[in-house]
């Protein structure tokens, strides 16, 4: 009797499938990709095999067996260093790596400890698979194959792949409508297409940009500056240079969400003297942060320019060659000596180009300070001895003056000494969320002193202070701890309430208020100039003084979510303030198209360098 052999298995197809497999683990245990149905598991679970099985059939087209070999090994290695590359992204900034930020490469030496809390000796199994292809390989069992393959099997190979890739776009697209043109969210792209297909699409948004500029003429102001002017709001009368000729000190307090203020862990209170100074201050406590990838960056660049940051990357990298009307350059234009404070390598987030790009006169960074070990944790210097080492500096500064001060304790992993660990720790199963509330306790009593330092050096009645929180601290790897903390189930509605950090505006002479207009850090740039009476109607901007009564109840945040008076859209679904459920979608519709269009005009101003053509628009002509 004949005994039938059983076939042997290609290289080429276990080298997919070992890598296909341990994908589809990878996004079930690694990241938190929402799934609402079972067309979507569908989706999730094919989505790489298309690209896996054409990359690894490159292979195919080499003839000799070590060349053949040494390009699958290659390959599935580098690839999985890619999905790894995104699960250690994942885990600090809840996102997937996008092109620009593999370039900024400067920031990588000051990650210091926060990369060594979020990566592990087991990380090595995410190699797994390299492993055991290395070893088949080396080993041959009878049942694995190296040979190569005729040209019309590798035809029928690649004709296979190619129908997998596009059965999967197809069925995305059913899934989610023009999934590649209307999409602000990279999960919903690593969701429908896979990690390396949307890496492939990140290539291709990145060549577009780059030429956008190329071509950019500045015919496309018009429509910008028409829809600028159109939603142009009247500053706030009263409020205008009431602050003139006063110094501004703005603080960018590192990852302070506003969940905090006003609230108690272990019956202490977190922020005591922020609860105090805000009610002697303007309190705005339904403004939100708008940042995205470059996160402290980004909140900078919208406080200086009231633009959008980019959706992919941080502008501080990707354009500080561009032209910007800053906030800086007005202040500049109208006698303000003009500073940035950071107790940090200049470099990081490439702020010594940017911030000349965007006219400061002076970055006082690390050489500026006695940076010591006793006095740096974490990513460098505390804030205490930070502030302390500020105010002398602005003791010497020509008055008037703005400064920037930019925090550093209150980072990622909220590690602090113990001497200054000045509450308890929250008691919940994640370490991070514990530690937050320490960190923020230490950079309260750190603003405490600041402001009595400011007191004591004449200089804090003839200052305008500015407070405001540059973006999350909690992503939302750690709803289950703020699900403890808050006492309710962290829905995609509290998820984006969550995304409310602080702002404090304290003017000499003026009574505390709090202020319930929902704004966001787009809307700093007017405010704080018209304080200052500084005119800014000629400006293409996109925020408004948050003190006008033309200001209405609204903001977009950068991955599309927007929130008005009464409702939240988030989660692509409509959400009510009132009942924190989900209501009708036709609340929120008449916002979508605006929301897109403002997002697309900031955008196409970044990427086409427009403002470099907007002195000599007629609009400015007509104003001078």
């Amino acid at each position: 009797m004949k005994i039938n052999k059983i076939p042997k298995v290609p290289l080429v197809l276990i080298a997919a499938l070992l890598l296909w497999i341990k994908t589809y683990i990878v996004y079930k245990t690694s990241f938190d990709i929402k799934i609402e149905n079972t067309i979507q598991e569908i989706i999730l679970f094919m989505n790489p095999l298309g690209f896996l099985l054409f990359i690894f059939g490159i292979g195919l087209l080499m003839k000799k067996d070590k060349s053949r070999t040494r390009y699958m090994i290659i390959t599935s290695f580098v690839l999985s260093f890619i999905l790894y590359g995104n699960v250690v992204f994942y885990r600090f900034f809840d996102d997937f790596l996008t092109l620009p930020v593999l370039f900024q490469t400067s920031n990588f030496s000051d990650l210091g400890g926060s990369a060594s809390a979020i990566m592990s000796w087991k990380d090595m199994f995410y190699f797994v698979d390299v492993f055991v292809l290395i070893a088949l390989i080396k080993f041959l069992p009878s049942w694995f194959s190296l040979k190569n393959y005729s040209r019309a099997s590798r035809r029928a190979y690649f004709l296979v792949a190619t129908a997998l890739v596009f059965f999967n776009l197809g069925l995305a697209e059913s899934e989610r409508p023009q999934l590649l043109t209307r999409t602000f969210d990279r999960e919903m792209l690593v969701k429908n297409i896979g990690t390396y297909n949307y890496h492939i699409y990140d290539i291709f948004l990145q060549s577009k940009s780059s030429a956008q500029r190329a071509l950019a003429d500045g015919s496309e102001l018009a429509d910008i500056d028409n829809y600028v002017r159109a939603n142009y709001i009247e500053p706030d009368k009263e409020m205008t240079g009431i602050a003139k000729d006063k110094n501004l000190i703005i603080v960018s307090m590192e990852s302070l969400q506003n969940f905090v203020i006003n609230s108690k862990v272990n019956g202490e209170e977190v922020t005591p003297f922020l609860n105090d100074f805000i009610g002697e201050s303007y309190y705005f406590d339904n403004f939100y942060h708008q940042t995205q990838q470059g996160k402290t960056s980004d909140s900078e660049f919208i406080l200086d320019n009231s633009l959008y940051p980019l959706n992919r990357g941080a502008v501080f990298f990707t354009h500080s060659g561009n032209e910007f009307d800053s906030m800086t350059e007005k202040l500049d234009a109208n006698g303000y000596y003009t500073t940035a404070m950071h107790a940090n390598n200049k470099s990081f987030w490439n702020r010594d180009i940017m911030y000349d790009s965007l006219g400061y006169e002076r970055f006082y960074s690390l050489p500026d300070y006695e940076v010591t070990e006793d006095n740096s944790v974490n990513w460098g210097m505390k804030d205490i001895p930070f502030f302390e080492q500020s105010v002398q500096h602005m003791k010497e500064m020509p008055k008037p003056f703005s400064t920037k001060m930019i925090t550093l304790t209150n980072h990622y992993p909220f590690t602090l000494d113990e001497e200054d660990k000045l509450i308890e720790p929250y008691t919940s199963k994640d370490g991070t969320v514990n530690r937050y509330f320490q960190t923020v306790r230490y950079m309260d009593e750190a603003l405490k002193n600041f402001i009595n330092d400011l007191k004591e050096s004449g200089l804090y009645e003839n200052s305008v202070i500015v407070m405001y929180g540059d973006h999350y601290g909690i992503s939302e790897n750690h709803n289950t701890a703020m699900s403890q903390y808050l006492g309710k189930e962290v829905t995609p509605f509290v998820s984006t309430q969550l995304q409310r950090v602080p702002l404090i505006i304290h003017v000499p002479g003026q009574e505390g208020k709090t202020i319930s207009k929902v704004a966001g850090q787009i809307d700093l740039r007017p405010t704080i100039l018209n304080l200052l009476g500084i005119d800014t109607k000629k400006d293409i901007q996109f925020g408004g003084d948050i003190f006008s009564d033309q200001h209405e109840d609204f903001t977009i945040l950068r991955d599309g979510r927007f929130i008005t008076k009464d409702y939240v859209y988030a989660g692509e679904k409509c959400w009510d303030k009132e009942t924190e459920e989900k209501t009708d979608m036709k609340f929120c519709k008449p916002y979508q198209e605006r929301v897109t269009e403002e997002l697309d005009y900031s955008d196409k101003v970044i990427y086409g360098d427009l403002l470099r053509f907007y002195e000599e628009t007629e609009y400015r002509d007509e104003e001078q």
